[in-house]
């Protein structure tokens, strides 16, 4: 990866997948989880109680659905991908917008709950 590519990634706030996932645990209300990535990714595996907002849909439905000040843990294909999904909330009046550190995969790693078409036993 580039410098200029890293720099983009480091832009953009992340939280570790265990912050959500205590979160959960706890009930604390409040907050949502956007997978970024194409419908089909996310009909394949996603965290549990993600919500679809594909990149080209992510600005306009967040405005539909969100209040401003609503905190948004987003993932997406990769890290690039989700820096560039937060900024373009952030830049759209989402302040609390973060990405979740090491997205679907580090949430599977922590053994986080998932759901979708390939997690259905």
């Amino acid at each position: 990866m580039s410098q200029a590519a890293d720099r983009n990634t480091a832009q953009a706030p992340q939280v570790k997948a265990k912050h959500i996932l205590d979160r959960l645990n706890w009930g604390e209300p409040a907050f949502s989880i956007l997978d970024v990535r194409d419908r089909s990714a996310y009909n394949q595996s996603r965290i549990m109680g993600a919500l679809s907002m594909p990149m080209t849909e992510l600005v306009e439905r967040a405005r539909r659905s969100f209040e401003a000040d609503r905190v948004l843990y987003v993932y997406g294909e990769s890290d690039r991908q989700t820096a560039e999904a937060v900024r373009q909330l952030q830049a759209a009046g989402f302040q609390q917008a973060y990405g979740v550190e090491g997205g679907l995969l580090g949430w599977k790693r922590m053994a986080g709950p998932t759901e979708g078409n390939a997690d259905a036993s």
